[in-house]
């Protein structure tokens, strides 16, 4: 008997009204003569200009004017380079020079896709059989940037979902911070990543560190060094993991009074800068049963991508770090929600290909991986993955995955592994749990559906999906059902 899938009637749709503010860099020449031209206005139009921008954005920004003196803090440079001393000029002639240097942008404008589900932090104030739960969403918008974003839902006894309101004063972290390096256990990362061999570069360069350094010591240390001694292949090899490694860590925190449908984590490293795709989001239960929510993501550069670890325990304060290891590679890894005979376990796809399997001792640093799942029927004979954090059941490890097929159709499928062994697989569906419909197949990347994480709640399997790059929907099925299908399967 095949499973039933019931679509939800629910379509989260790109909403261009959703905007942040972002620095508008501009060359330095342009910027001098704006800055000039604002110098030479008078008190009166200074203050006039300034209400009339105030009157325009205050409703669609927190804290705007803050914003724009944040901005006017960017130009001390060129600030400098006029001979003039910011503390000559006043408040409301450095906000309106802020302004000029300030631009919105739609996080959404193109597509709001492939989210994932997880239970939220707080339970509170639910009534019987209800389940707070947290989307967090691919949102992309003007050059396909992508970031995340997240919305807040209730699901029912009934299993209905009840997504909360939006909250329309879209922001940033309230604090970004980059890392702060201790020498010592920057080496012993290095080291892990392989190919630190210690040479007399790389001595030198740490040399002219403290015991604690920030990534802009570290890359005036390196330059230094670069400009007194000629670099060789395997030196350029260390100072780009050196680099890579420093730029990959920071950390946010979010307002207290920001509603989580507000909070936005946009591209902030250099490895990320092109965009922060596919969060698959797990609340993950250490052995003393302590709960850290992970993300893993895939940052883009514009040229290469990478693996990346989101860390929260609140949704309001997120730690960001690299994954590396020889097989953090690729996209659509994917942590299992808890350690597995002591070790963390990780789905994989390092070859772009096939479905692996992944330990470690550290939560991001993956060195070997075993194959354990393979294109198999017609409709995933392109590539197999994994759609999201395996979920743990009686019956075993329920894990949704995505087929490629014919047309490059991207379908959901299913597999089931057993609890102590997830290398030995219990069952997989022969035919698409999911596969995009007459109103799904259309968008920016057509034939497509694919999730990121999926939740059980009352006796159903709740996955959320987009569909073809552009929307988001949920559809909800029996888990018996699909628990008994597997397992009769093979």
């Amino acid at each position: 008997m095949k499973t039933s899938v019931l679509r939800k009637n629910i379509r989260i749709t790109p909403d261009p009204s959703r905007v942040i503010t972002r620095f508008l860099d501009i060359s330095d020449e342009r910027k001098t003569d704006v800055i000039r031209k604002v110098l030479a206005m008078s008190e009166d139009e200074v203050n006039i200009s300034l209400s009339q921008l105030l009157k325009g954005y205050s409703k669609r920004h927190r804290n705007i004017s803050m914003i724009f003196e944040t901005h006017f803090n960017k130009l001390d440079h060129v600030l400098k380079y006029l001979g003039i001393a910011s503390e000559n000029i006043n408040q409301s002639r450095k906000v309106l020079i802020g302004s000029y240097f300030t631009m919105e942008y739609s996080i959404e404008s193109a597509a709001f896709f492939n989210p994932s589900l997880v239970e939220d932090p707080d339970q509170s104030g639910l009534g019987p059989d209800e389940q707070r739960v947290i989307f967090s969403f691919r949102a992309t918008g003007e050059g396909h940037i992508s970031s995340i974003v997240f919305r807040s839902a209730i699901i029912d006894k009934n299993n209905n979902l009840i997504i909360e309101p939006v909250g329309k004063m879209l922001a940033e972290a309230a604090r970004i911070k980059k890392n702060i390096y201790d020498k010592e256990s920057f080496i012993k990362k290095l080291v892990e990543m392989g190919n630190f061999n210690n040479n007399i570069f790389s001595v030198l360069v740490l040399e002219k560190l403290d015991d604690s350094f920030t990534y802009g010591e570290l890359k005036r240390a390196v330059e230094e060094t670069k400009n007194t001694h000629q670099l060789s292949e395997d030196k350029d090899l260390i100072i780009n993991q050196m680099m890579w490694l420093a730029k990959s860590h920071y950390e946010l925190e979010f307002s207290l009074d920001s509603a989580i449908s507000e909070r936005v984590i946009f591209p902030i490293s250099e490895t990320e800068k092109k965009g922060i795709e596919d969060a698959r989001f797990v609340k993950f239960t250490d052995d003393n049963g302590q709960v850290t929510y992970y993300a893993t993501y895939t940052a883009y550069d514009g040229i290469t991508i990478l693996p990346k670890l989101l860390e929260t325990k609140d949704f309001y304060y997120f730690k960001a770090l690299p994954i590396h290891g020889e097989i953090a590679q690729n996209k659509g890894m994917a942590l299992f929600p808890r350690k597995i005979n002591g070790k963390y376990a990780m789905m994989c796809r390092i070859d772009g290909v096939n479905n692996y399997i992944a330990y470690s001792d550290t939560i991001n640093i993956w060195r070997q991986a075993k194959l354990i799942q393979e294109p198999k029927y017609p409709w995933e004979l392109v590539q197999v993955g994994n759609c999201g954090s395996p979920i743990e059941t009686e019956e075993g490890w329920l894990i949704i995955t995505h087929g490629v097929g014919p047309m490059r159709e991207y379908v959901l499928g299913a597999s089931l592994y057993e609890l102590d062994n997830p290398e030995k697989e219990i069952g997989r569906l022969k035919t698409p749990l999911l596969t995009p419909n007459s109103e799904e197949r259309e968008g920016y990347v057509p034939n497509v559906v694919y999730s990121c994480g999926s939740i059980i709640h009352n006796g159903q399997l709740i996955i959320p999906y987009a569909m073809s790059d552009y929307a988001s929907t949920c559809a909800a099925i029996n888990l018996n059902e699909l628990l008994n299908e597997l397992k009769n399967s093979k």
